[in-house]
This record gives structure tokens, sequence and C-alpha cells, in this order.
């Protein structure tokens, strides 16, 4: 049960950092092309929705 908890606490982990590197990668590019504060927070939502959570979770049944 211990198991469990601590490989959905880890996956949890993931999926958050994921989407926080996605979201800065997302508004730091929309910026630099010169998109506005506004238009650069979609762009870091928008990333954080195209997450390729397959990605993350095959990654993590390799650790």
């Amino acid at each position: 049960m211990e198991q469990t908890t601590n490989d959905t606490q880890h996956l949890a982990t993931e999926v958050r950092d994921a989407c926080i590197r996605a979201a800065l990668e997302g508004y730091e590019h929309a910026a630099m092309s010169g998109l506005c504060h506004e238009g650069a927070w979609e762009a870091a939502i928008s990333a954080m929705k195209m997450l390729d959570l397959n990605a993350i979770l095959n990654q993590g049944t390799c650790d």
C-alpha cells in the first residue's frame, strides 16, 4: 500500500513539474515573440494543454 502511495506521489510530482516547465517555456517564448502578458499567459496555458502525458507516464515506468 505504501509503495502505491509513493508511486502516486511520484507521478503527481512529475506531472506538476512538467506543467510548470511547459508553462514557463510557453510564456517565455511568447513574450520573446512580442506577445503581451495576456497573450503570453494564453500561450502558457496552451503549452500545458499540449503536454504529452503518455510520455510522462512512460518515463515514470522506466524509473
